[in-house]
């Protein structure tokens, strides 16, 4: 797996499991300007969480925020547990 740069762990929402798909959806729009730049730099960029809500949301943008910028991108994504409790995890690849 190339080099990924992981940028949950900044906000206290990065382990918050949300009520609704809106708030959800509203949480990975938020994610954005951290993103952008990697994207833009054609850098692979992930984010892992426990609410398996944001990770479709961000399967879903990703590609859309790419785009913006001509750039192609491949989503990989993957479930793991730590300390008994499920992590979803999404990241790109520059294709």
């Amino acid at each position: 797996m190339e080099k990924i740069v992981w940028i949950n762990g900044t906000y206290e929402e990065d382990n918050r499991i949300f009520d609704t798909d809106i708030q959800a959806e509203e949480w990975v729009d938020a994610l954005l300007p951290d993103f952008g730049p990697y994207l833009i730099s054609q850098i692979n960029v992930g984010y892992a969480t426990p609410d398996e809500k944001v990770i479709n949301y961000l399967e879903y943008f990703l590609p859309k925020w790419a785009s913006y910028n001509n750039l192609k991108i491949s989503i990989h994504r993957e479930k793991t547990i730590i300390d008994g409790k499920n992590i979803y995890k999404i990241w790109t690849q520059q294709v």
